[in-house]
């Protein structure tokens, strides 16, 4: 198999490039680093909900829909991407997956049977987890497609998608990650909720500058990240791209680049949401009950509400037990919701005029939320 080491890379070529192979039907390993940052949506998402447009182009920041699934992220010059390219009748065992949507696996579950996704992951993340290991980061494979720390923060994103008859991993080395840039770019429904991303985001992605204090040299990652993946792939050859994989990069521009891939829409969400790590996600919901609107911003970890914020125009008396509610509800399962926050109202005395318990549940966990 190729090795392409092709260092700094205009952003566009960053994505565009293994987008090009599996057209041409050519494997490879591709590691390249973006020259100027950007914004890349995921193939099911609708950018107008998912991006604050205004910001980016005000910023000078280009925003790209590509053809994995996944959600929206900040990417710039602190990381070093990597991008297998395999036929999918390659020999390697994980190779042979179950049949996958059209277009792109994105983030789902784990493949129940041999050779499921989970295998692939599993065989093409390795690597790099072992990478980050001879760095000193004590990271692990986390199914279905992370790579986290000892503590358990992602240190790496990656994704996973089929373009003809080829299977395409990508995934990132993160040396540092601009933090504050990566929320400002989200389209968010206020400030408070904004914040409470950047706190989790902060919290459960982590980085080499992070964990080390420093940061390897750039050479040494990229020799270590190629050998590991030789032991997985077989022998690697560097190589030059050929001018066929440059001429489609230039005719994909062509379609890749339009307002009418860009602005394709996704299905609809019903609520703002932003997936941080495997099990941890943060989430706005909204709920018009008869005594006014209930919003909640929510933060769930493997299944259990972790933190909860409650606003909106109802009226709650007393109006300083509203905090004490939020905390009963930290640590529960969302069905434990309901009677939990009935059992509290009779404790407290509390009076919602047109908000019940019920209601408060609902948009708490997103059942009937609209």
């Amino acid at each position: 198999m190729k090795l392409y080491n092709l260092g700094h890379v205009p952003w566009l070529e960053s994505q565009l490039i293994y987008h090009a192979l599996p057209r041409l039907d050519m494997e490879g390993l591709i590691l390249l680093i973006p020259a100027e940052p950007y914004v890349c949506i995921g193939y099911h998402q609708d950018v107008t909900q998912e991006v604050d447009l205004d910001y980016c182009r005000a910023h000078g920041i280009p925003v790209f829909r590509r053809e994995v699934g996944g959600g929206a992220v900040y990417l710039d010059g602190n990381q070093l991407f990597y991008q297998v390219i395999l036929h999918k009748d390659s020999a390697l065992p994980p190779l042979h997956p179950a049949p996958l949507a059209p277009q792109s696996w994105g983030e789902g579950g784990e493949g129940g049977k041999r050779g499921g996704k989970g295998a692939f992951y599993r065989a093409l993340l390795e690597p790099a987890a072992e990478t980050y290991r001879q760095m000193g980061i004590a990271a692990r494979y986390k199914p279905v497609n992370d790579i986290v720390t000892a503590e358990g923060r992602k240190i790496s994103g990656t994704g996973v998608a089929e373009i003809g008859d080829y299977l395409v991993l990508v995934g990132n080395i993160i040396m540092d990650f601009d933090y504050e840039t990566m929320v400002r770019v989200l389209r968010v429904p206020d400030e408070k909720y904004r914040d409470k991303v950047y706190k989790s985001l902060r919290e459960n992605l982590s980085t080499i500058k992070r964990e080390l204090g420093t940061v390897p040299p750039l050479e040494e990652i990229e020799a270590s990240l190629a050998a590991n993946y030789e032991a997985v792939l077989g022998p690697l050859e560097r190589a030059e791209l050929p001018p066929a994989v440059y001429d489609k990069v230039a005719e994909l521009k062509r379609t890749h680049t339009t307002d009418e891939w860009l602005y394709k829409r996704g299905k609809r969400r019903e609520k703002w949401q932003v997936k941080i790590a495997t099990g941890v996600e943060v989430s706005q919901r909204m709920y018009k009950a008869p005594g006014g609107l209930i919003r909640a911003t929510v933060e769930t970890r493997k299944g259990r509400i972790a933190e909860v914020s409650l606003s909106g125009d109802f009226f709650f008396y007393p109006a300083d037990k509203l905090e004490a509610l939020e905390a009963v509800l930290a640590g529960m399962e969302p069905g434990a919701v309901e009677p939990i926050i009935a059992e509290f109202y009779r404790r407290e005395g509390i009076e919602s005029p047109g908000v019940t318990p019920a209601d408060f549940a609902r948009v708490v966990t997103g059942q009937g939320a609209p």
